[in-house]
């Protein structure tokens, strides 16, 4: 009876620990902050790729640690490897030395990426609560824009006076943080509980097994990550957009609070929205409204309005995939493939966001986002014939029989 205890106070626990961990100051403004130390697009864009490149190569690795050592376990160290990455950024003033930073970033990206999700939907597993995930996860969404909105107006203020006082405070965050993740409750079940010899290697193998004999898990993996792309990339460059345009930080901050606000109101209704227009719908409209929103930010004067609703649509997809996802995956291989989701979407995020840099650098962001959002219309052009033609195969396999 206690362990079922400990383990449902592990869901309000998750709140907490979400909210503390993107009570990050800097999110909003480490572009604007490198620029300000004489960091170009295109460098600003290679910093990003070395950081999915170590995600990429990293990925998998530490989602066998989680699923091997426990999920607990790789929770406190990435929030630990996270401190690290904030204060080497504070006190850097070298391309090289801002990639060290990164490094860190990605490793504790990736040692929490697939173990805080797994730890959760493991824990609800074990006490036969599974089922309330979705609507679960749309409340955690609400607390990560809950911190969303504090870090961009706090952030976007603290910006405007001072960068260190913005990165000071999120250490001290970042070191609290670390104590409260001391307080999960490792659930029984998922952790491999033999040591084997070359366990890493058997549990990639293990997870790519069941990936193959569930194909839809990879497409849906692939599809969530390449449409999150280009949600990431608007996200972070769009920063330096309005700033040339003539925001400040403080009215940057606002912009990123009100996106914040409407993906909270959205997230915890997705799963009403999602028994409504069910996952068919979801895979149809997310894709195209994304390109949509991309065309509104880079030809509308009211290009925040777009990168709202752009806001919207990858937390209705967030919160919807991850309920799909993680219902078709064992618990043993949960982390693992969760991880390897991520490095998805760093081998995107890899091709795609230096990209950006450079052709903001050489010509316009707005013209950079043009191209993605030619990109945009053409995935969800061929996204929509795919799913459309496989419908009406499916529907006409049904007559026949």
């Amino acid at each position: 009876m206690e362990n079922r205890v400990q383990l449902k106070k592990n869901v309000n626990r998750n709140y907490v620990f979400i909210l503390l961990q993107n009570i990050d100051l800097t999110r909003g403004i480490w572009m604007l902050y490198l620029a300000s130390k004489g960091m170009s697009l295109t460098q600003l864009g290679l910093l990003e790729t070395i950081f999915h490149i170590t995600s990429f190569t990293m990925e998998v690795p530490t989602g066998a640690v989680a699923d091997i050592f426990g999920r607990k376990i790789s929770r406190i160290l990435g929030r630990t490897f996270s401190l690290i990455s904030v204060i080497l950024l504070l006190v850097s003033n070298s391309f090289i030395l801002f990639a060290i930073s990164f490094i860190f970033t990605a490793l504790s990206y990736n040692l929490e990426s697939g173990a805080g999700d797994a730890l959760i939907y493991d824990s609800l597993k074990e006490i036969g609560e599974e089922e309330s995930y979705m609507k679960l996860n749309g409340n955690k969404e609400v607390f990560f824009q809950l911190a969303s909105i504090i870090s961009f107006l706090v952030g976007g203020y603290l910006a405007t006076k001072s960068y260190d006082i913005a990165f000071i405070l999120t250490i001290i965050i970042g070191a609290i943080t670390i104590l409260q993740s001391f307080t999960f409750k490792e659930p029984s079940i998922g952790k491999i509980k033999e040591k084997k010899d070359n366990i890493f290697i058997s549990q990639l193998k293990g997870s790519i097994t069941v990936i193959k004999n569930r194909p839809k898990i990879a497409f849906l993996i692939v599809f969530t990550e390449f449409i999150s792309t280009f949600g990431t990339c608007i996200f972070f460059y769009l920063q330096n957009y309005l700033k040339a345009d003539g925001y400040n930080e403080a009215k940057i901050g606002f912009i990123y609070a009100i996106s914040s606000v409407a993906v909270a109101l959205v997230a915890t209704q997705v799963h009403k929205i999602e028994r409504k227009i069910k996952e068919r719908g979801i895979l149809l409209i997310t894709p195209l409204l994304t390109a949509v929103s991309i065309w509104g930010i880079a030809l509308s004067k009211y290009h925040y309005i777009f990168f709202i609703l752009l806001m919207v649509t990858q937390g209705t997809l967030y919160v919807a995939m991850g309920d799909y996802i993680n219902k078709m995956i064992p618990s043993e291989n949960r982390a693992t493939i969760l991880s390897f989701s991520s490095m998805v979407f760093s081998f995107f995020m890899i091709t795609i966001f230096p990209l950006i840099g450079y052709i903001g650098d050489t010509y316009s962001l707005s013209t950079a986002f043009r191209y993605l959002g030619v990109l945009g219309i053409a995935i969800a052009l061929v996204n929509s014939y795919i799913l459309i033609v496989k419908t009406n195969k499916v529907k006409l396999k049904k007559q026949n029989i």
